[in-house]
């Protein structure tokens, strides 16, 4: 399975704010499978993180990551949740639905991290 782009919901997947980046970090690594590639002190404590061939950012800006998230495109959504859950996700995850949006039809699920930030997952079907 591939995560193949990222879009933030606010339109930056590399500014997603959190209270504190060092209590953040271990969902991301260890339930996510994401790797921190860069960490920043100036201007604002962050953190960038990849997973294959896309990056996102955590930064302590202030910012209510309640009203925040990201969406992944991926390969293979049933096998990205079964690794999750396979990791020790089991609470804020939801069931694989369908979605129709402009894009095209998606089979999604969601997860809510412990910083509240909103994450979408969508294997995009055929037409």
């Amino acid at each position: 399975m591939t995560f193949k782009n990222a879009w933030g919901y606010k339109g930056d997947a590399m500014n997603l704010p959190v209270a504190d980046i060092d209590n953040a970090l271990s969902f991301y690594t260890d339930i996510m499978g994401f790797q921190v590639v860069e960490r920043t002190e100036t201007p604002h404590r962050s953190a960038i993180l990849a997973r294959a061939d896309i990056q996102m950012r955590l930064v302590e800006n202030g910012g209510d990551p309640t009203q925040d998230g990201c969406a992944f495109e991926v390969t293979d959504v049933e096998a990205v949740l079964n690794e999750f859950r396979g990791n020790g996700l089991a609470k804020e995850l939801s069931d694989i639905s369908i979605e129709k949006n402009e894009s095209g039809i998606w089979r999604v699920f969601y997860v809510i991290a412990p910083d509240g930030l909103c994450y979408w997952l969508g294997e995009k079907q055929p037409a």
